[in-house]
């Protein structure tokens, strides 16, 4: 006889698959975008290494070469190897992006955990200044700011991070005000937890997913800001090198003479930020249980 008895009518349930397995079976594209992103943070963290030539290694006799062996992105008008300046762009970027986006998640779920949970006038008056802040353009903000305080790294981070984060406080609240009036929440307030127990027990662990999901999409946006500004001329001064400084500089002038000034950095930030945007878009789907479907 087996040592283990089982009812007549049980059936083994198949376990259910992974999350990777799931985003590789459902959302190849943004399972595609996933690896992208992941490529483009390891060219950033290790582009000192990477990188054939300096940032700023000058060659004039090899200025304007077209892309080869030697240099797979070509030369720029002093003889920079582009591939070693999109990796160090890469870094820069790599730097902004997480930096800003941590930043503007962490002010967003500050402001929507307090604002969503207490509600009543507290709400009513922060979001009405959410309202107002968010009536400016993005761009008008960042000018204005980066034009008073000065072009330089920490300045854009701290004007990204506040402006996005501010912005994407609306997307926490509404996430926190649905969960608020789940049963577990009231069993908490009725056994006499405190309110920041509370907030951190039970009503942050499952706001988790729309917090993962901004913070990828804020990445994307953050990198796409710090690129207008570089090409405006606000950005990272140089000669550190960025993908709008780039595109702005010497792609715009010796366009005509080596497209490849403009290509290489204008297809390295349109593949990252649309891998970072679709990436994003699957951990929505398959976070959030109401967009997931039926199985």
């Amino acid at each position: 006889m087996s040592a283990v008895a089982t009812s007549p009518g049980a059936v083994a349930r198949p376990k259910p698959p992974g999350f990777l397995s799931r985003l590789f079976r459902t959302k190849p594209l943004g399972a595609a975008g996933g690896v992208v992103f992941l490529i483009f943070l390891f060219c950033g963290i290790f582009a000192d290494v990477l990188a054939p030539y300096g940032m700023n290694e000058i060659s004039p006799i090899n200025r304007l070469k077209p892309p080869s062996l030697e240099y797979p992105f070509g030369t720029d008008n002093l003889g920079r190897d582009m591939l070693s300046r999109c990796l160090y762009g890469a870094q820069l970027s790599v730097i902004i992006g997480l930096s800003a986006a941590t930043l503007a998640t962490v002010v967003s779920v500050v402001i929507g955990i307090l604002t969503g949970y207490l509600g009543g006038k507290t709400d009513m008056v922060t979001q009405r200044v959410v309202d107002a802040w968010m009536s400016f353009p993005d761009l008008i903000i960042l000018i204005v700011v980066v034009s008073v305080l000065g072009p330089g790294m920490p300045q854009i981070i701290g004007t990204l991070g506040l402006l996005l984060g501010i912005a994407g406080s609306r997307i926490i609240r509404s996430a926190v005000v649905s969960v608020r009036e789940n049963m577990y929440v009231h069993a908490a307030q009725s056994i006499g937890a405190g309110t920041r127990r509370i907030l951190l027990r039970h009503i942050l662990p499952n706001i988790l997913p729309p917090i993962i999901v901004l913070f990828t999409t804020r990445v994307g946006a953050v990198i796409l800001a710090e690129s207008g500004l570089s090409f405006l001329g606000l950005g990272v001064p140089p000669p550190a090198p960025t993908w709008g400084g780039m595109l702005s500089g010497a792609g715009r002038t010796y366009m005509f003479q080596g497209p490849w000034l403009a290509l290489a950095p204008g297809l390295c930030l349109t593949v990252v930020v649309y891998a970072t945007n679709v990436f994003g878009d699957a951990l929505r789907d398959l976070l959030d249980p109401r967009l997931r479907g039926s199985r």
